[in-house]
């Protein structure tokens, strides 16, 4: 007769994965019993406290690496080493706790640059895939377009958010966005561009969302502090840009200013 519990019970009993027993083994928090005559490990009473003391450890916040350690540690070592445990939760809540606040000053900030839609535009970017640095682009590029050309932002978003229901435009708009991370020279943007001009050309309500604004920005200061906003940052995004209006005014499309296509 087989004395103890399988390691799948023991997990059971425990309250944890299997998965868990064994990286708890393997760290040396739990001793891994022997096999018995049938090759199973067979787990006892004193391997479940173990493990049922190092998952309550662990759900308080110790962590992994020292909870061995606790466990072996005389009554008074315990106490200490647990009033030091509480001591690092304290300052990670401390610390987590200013990044919740800066979070929220952030998204307040958000709303005081812009309107509610506007915010709410940015957040359905991010379900959609976009990274937080394409979201914050996407962020800085509105609140200019809105400080600049206000008469026309509203009619901006809309276009925008329809434009957002398109699958196709939200996969050329995310590789675009990646461009910012290429060299001006990489080929990947003549062929990004090249997709992008097509694809506005095919799709003249999208296309609006390029030519209206601009439409609007009658002075070429106004114009180019939208259009070449964060170009010195991002030179692969500068040329993909500068590509796209060079195919968009072959094709006809009147967009105000000059860039160079080179």
């Amino acid at each position: 007769m087989n004395n103890g519990v399988t390691i799948g019970q023991a997990a059971a009993f425990a309250g944890v994965t299997v998965k868990t027993v064994r990286h708890y083994h393997k760290l040396g928090v739990v001793e891994e019993p022997e096999r018995d005559g049938s090759g199973y490990r067979r787990y006892g009473s004193r391997e479940l406290l173990r493990l049922v003391q190092a998952r309550t450890l662990a759900a308080a916040g110790v962590p992994l690496a020292g909870i061995g350690e606790l466990l072996d540690a005389d009554a008074a070592r315990f106490s200490v080493a647990l009033v030091d445990v509480e001591r690092q939760l304290t300052q990670k809540i401390d610390e987590l706790t200013e990044r919740r606040e800066t979070l929220r000053r952030l998204a307040d900030v958000d709303r005081a640059l812009l309107p509610e839609r506007a915010v709410a535009l940015l957040e359905r970017m991010l379900g959609l895939g976009f990274d937080e640095d394409e979201a914050a682009a996407a962020r800085e590029g509105l609140v200019l377009a809105r400080a600049l050309v206000p008469e026309g932002f509203d009619e901006y978003l809309a276009r925008v958010e329809h434009a957002l229901d398109d699958a196709g435009f939200v996969a050329l708009s995310r590789r675009a966005a990646e461009s910012s991370g290429w060299a001006p020279d990489d080929p990947r943007i003549d062929e990004v561009a090249g997709a992008l001009a097509d694809h506005y050309l095919a799709n003249p309500e999208q296309l609006e969302i390029v030519t209206g604004l601009r439409a609007r920005t009658e002075a070429a200061t106004r114009y180019e502090m939208v259009a070449r906003h964060g170009e010195e940052e991002a030179p692969g995004s500068a040329r993909l840009a500068a590509l796209v209006e060079a195919r968009l005014r072959a094709a006809g499309v009147r967009i105000p200013g000059a860039r160079s296509s080179r």
